[in-house]
């Protein structure tokens, strides 16, 4: 229990470093940043590989290259629903 708990903090964290570095705020707040530092390691994991130190299950390095990567296509795709509407 207190592994999972100590995963979605990490997640929420790296999410939040995502948007912060992009300066861009991600939708859906806290829920928003673990999904975001989900997918970013996902992401990072397939592109960079298990590079740099692991905490929370997630190799930090290519978590945050890779949520950051997620959130600038997030963004492109959220302005372009925006100027479609």
């Amino acid at each position: 229990m207190l592994s999972l708990l100590w995963t979605l903090i990490v997640g929420g964290i790296i999410g939040w470093i995502a948007g912060a570095i992009l300066g861009k705020d991600v939708p859906f707040g806290i829920i928003g940043n673990i999904v975001v530092g989900f997918i970013g390691a996902w992401l990072g994991g397939l592109v960079l590989g298990n590079l740099g130190p692991d905490i929370g299950g997630f190799a930090i390095i290519p978590a945050i290259i890779g949520a950051v990567i997620f959130v600038f296509l997030l963004s492109l795709v959220l302005r372009g629903m925006r100027k479609a509407s």
